[in-house]
């Protein structure tokens, strides 16, 4: 059976199994110590041993098959990075497995584009995506299950290295024969909803940004129906079910059930939301990362801008 542990969780145990003194590697490595915890404990349950032997207020100290992984990680670790070294001075194409994250509602219209347009450019490189939630993505990489990932900037906390690709206004989404979806169409103001029945996209930290939005505009949604699926958020409101906020834009209106919606931009001085590449704070990328990151930040400059943004180009 293969290794699920990542080269990533062994350097973390390496620099924790060396101090004995999880506070003292977290400030070595540059990373949260909660981070440093998390990715600790992911590797014991990977390899399903306890390497270390946890005494309160006596601190970490390696166990019997802890320092016997430390001893043979070594040489391991050594190796790895002559091969590193070997790597970068290859002027070949780049080859091995990348795994990246993407939060959920970017990945089905982001994810294929940015695969198709990598594999043209590194064939040899198999990059596999991990989906979901952003506190699951932002869990993915803090605990080494990915290196990199696609997602918004809500939730993400210290301990990230980010880089910001678009950022994107909230809109408001209604069927087709919403009275305010008729010609012509304008800005809407969220007020003009309060006594709406709301679909909310109830993901963590995705709700708490949308009930910002909300704050901020003064204004008290009436939520009749919350979805986990930004899919299943758009045919609620083709079915005539209710209003929604949204950020992400698709290039159509249709939705599942066959029907279409209509997307408002709104008038409202409402927080946007940033999409960005992440990674951990502390750790050197590998060259199929940076390639990765290259394709997407080329992706992302030649794709529409949100209406908000493209109204105040045009006004310069």
């Amino acid at each position: 059976m293969s290794a699920d542990f990542t080269l990533i969780q062994l350097r973390y145990f390496a620099a924790v199994a060396r101090t004995e003194n999880m506070s003292e590697a977290a400030g070595e490595l540059r990373i949260s110590q909660s981070a440093l915890s998390a990715s600790i404990s992911a590797l014991e349950r990977q390899v399903g041993v306890q390497l270390f032997v946890r005494r309160p207020q006596r601190g970490l100290t390696l166990s019997a098959a802890g320092r016997q992984f430390a001893q043979e990680l070594h040489a391991f670790l050594e190796h790895a990075d002559m091969l590193y070294d070997s790597a970068r001075g290859l002027a070949a194409s780049l080859a091995g497995e990348l795994t990246v994250g993407v939060f959920a509602p970017l990945a089905p219209f982001r994810a294929p584009i940015i695969l198709k347009a990598f594999e043209a450019e590194h064939p040899n490189v198999r990059v596999s995506f991990i989906e979901g939630d952003q506190e699951y993505v932002r869990n993915a990489l803090l605990d080494g299950r990915c290196e990199l990932a696609l997602m918004y900037d809500i939730g993400l906390g210290s301990g990230f290295t980010t880089t910001t690709v678009e950022h994107i206004a909230a809109h408001v989404l209604v069927h087709e024969d919403h009275p305010l979806a008729q010609a012509p169409r304008r800005e809407v103001s969220l007020a003009e909803f309060e006594a709406e029945p709301m679909i909310l996209l109830d993901l963590p930290h995705t709700r708490e940004y949308y009930m910002r939005v909300f704050d901020q505009a003064g204004v008290r949604p009436n939520i009749r129906h919350r979805a986990a699926g930004y899919e299943t958020v758009r045919s609620f409101v083709a079915g005539g079910h209710g209003y929604s906020i949204l950020n992400q834009r698709l290039s159509h209106d249709m939705t599942y059930v066959g029907r279409p919606v209509v997307r408002l931009p709104l008038v409202d001085d409402v927080p946007g939301i940033d999409v960005m590449l992440v990674r951990p704070d502390g750790v050197v990328p590998t060259r199929r990362a940076i390639a990765f990151e290259d394709v997407c930040r080329r992706i992302y400059a030649g794709a529409p801008k949100s209406d908000r943004a493209a109204r105040s180009e045009g006004a310069e």
